[in-house]
């Protein structure tokens, strides 16, 4: 059973960083087209693409809206996504989500993530 657990989440002020983690266990990530995700859900509002990166390919992928200030990494070795968030804004404030996509498919669909951490409060003061 794969495992994802989220951490690095909590306040910061407008401009702040935050580095988010997310440990995979249970899978081996030797050779796949496995994509890992972070997704976010403000309050009252429905869950949304943030970023994705191939383990074997390292491409990455962002939503617009975290384009040029946020930058999603891995660490095979230690079976471990990064999301670096710069320039931190109000409307980034989100509970924070890892996911994995073990097809590969379709990056940006929540429905094709088959495995979810229990996310990562992150808070951004104005």
């Amino acid at each position: 059973q794969v495992q994802l657990v989220e951490s690095g989440g909590g306040l910061v002020q407008t401009g702040g960083s935050l580095r988010l983690s997310c440990a995979a266990s249970g899978r081996t990530f030797s050779f796949n087209r496995d994509v890992t995700g972070w997704f976010r859900q403000a309050p009252g509002k429905d869950r949304e693409f943030v970023a994705a990166i191939g383990w074997s390919a390292g491409s990455a992928y962002y939503a617009d809206s975290v384009k040029g200030r946020f930058t999603i990494s891995r660490d095979n070795a230690e079976g471990t996504v990064f999301l670096q968030m710069n320039s931190l804004k109000f409307e980034d404030t989100a509970v924070y989500f890892c996911a994995l996509n073990p097809r590969g498919m379709n990056i940006v669909a929540q429905g094709e993530y088959d495995y979810w951490g229990q996310g990562t409060q992150v808070t951004v003061s104005s």
